[in-house]
């Protein structure tokens, strides 16, 4: 039975998404059992033989800082759903809130992994060969060192490694071309040691990919810093906003262009369904000593649900376990310069 504790609280909508997003996936997924973190009576609604209710009496709010979250808020649903996961009661957390907050909970309460320095977050983004592109960081380092740069690639190897069972995927530098000589000094320096790490059979490195790469599929992970990765996942998720609101526009015109909305409609729908980020969500915070996934803070039911059925799949396959023989295998990892004393 795979346990995952749910921060129902979270969010910009809180139980009225994540209720209806656990029932779901309960119902889909017989072998998993839910911890549902929050004040309790709010979580009343759902009545499941596999589902319990932990109390929580506090809520971090989408805006509040991590300070306030981390000393103000100590029996938060965002913590008490981590402390679960520290505890043994639960295999992985799953939250919709601030991500900031729960990163820097997630790190106080789990700690990282020996030989991390920072956690990183990854995900999905959909690409032209019909799957999805790794991508990390997407947001919580804005700046990293070419150290750091390496570590997410040792981490994301072992997240693809589950997700594709395969246990060679292929990693890619983004950089402004593919040639080494390109780019920043960290960027140069990165490539250096992502390929030292491949001559040791530490990782499989294609290279320098650019930003299109990510979408054609030409590696499995593409490694990047958060600020990079977080504007090329915002981007994505405006495209496919842009293309729904342009078939809907269409139709709502002359006759010319409902015509030409009709011929296309087809196309673009797939398109649409294809970047549809509702069927990515879930981003797997690695380099803790636990399974922390993040849902979109605006995620709806499907969105939400899609986010309990990664954080499953990881429990299910032992990624915890992948990342640290991953990472062991790699060692000693070079230390990032911005750690040292």
């Amino acid at each position: 039975m795979i346990t995952l504790a749910v921060d129902c609280m979270g969010g910009d909508h809180g139980v009225a998404v994540t209720l209806p997003a656990c029932r779901q996936f309960l119902d889909a997924h017989p072998d998993a059992q839910l911890l549902l973190v929050g004040r309790p009576e709010a979580l009343g609604a759902l009545v499941h033989e596999r589902a319990r209710v932990v109390a929580a009496s506090q809520v971090v709010g989408m805006d509040d800082s991590v300070e306030v979250a981390l000393r103000r808020k100590k029996d938060s649903s965002l913590r008490v759903a981590i402390e679960q996961v520290r505890d043994g009661a639960a295999q992985a957390a799953l939250s919709a809130g601030n991500t900031g907050a729960l990163m820097a909970i997630a790190r106080y309460v789990l700690k990282t992994l020996d030989g991390i320095d920072r956690p990183a977050i990854a995900t999905q983004i959909p690409n032209a060969l019909g799957g999805a592109t790794t991508v990390l960081d997407l947001g919580a380092n804005v700046d990293c060192t070419a150290e750091h740069l390496l570590q997410f690639a040792i981490m994301g190897s072992a997240l693809v490694s589950v997700l594709k069972n395969d246990p060679h995927p292929t990693v890619g530098l983004l950089n402004v071309g593919e040639e080494a000589i390109k780019g920043s000094e960290v960027i140069k320096q990165a490539g250096e040691l992502l390929r030292a790490a491949a001559a040791q059979g530490d990782l499989n490195f294609v290279g320098n990919v650019e930003g299109n790469d990510i979408f054609k599929g030409t590696a499995d992970i593409v490694v990047c810093d958060g600020f990079v990765g977080n504007v090329a996942l915002k981007t994505i998720e405006g495209l496919a906003s842009m293309i729904g609101g342009f078939l809907k526009e269409e139709f709502s015109r002359t006759i010319f262009t409902k015509i030409a909305a009709i011929v296309a409609y087809p196309v673009l729908t797939a398109l649409k369904r294809r970047m549809d980020h509702r069927r990515y969500n879930g981003a797997a915070l690695l380099g803790l000593r636990g399974l922390v996934f993040k849902s979109h803070g605006s995620a709806d039911a499907l969105a939400f649900e899609q986010a309990l059925a990664r954080a499953y799949d990881a429990a299910r396959n032992d990624l915890l376990a992948r990342v640290r023989v991953q990472v062991a295998r790699a060692a000693p990892l070079p230390v990032a310069r911005d750690t040292v004393m």
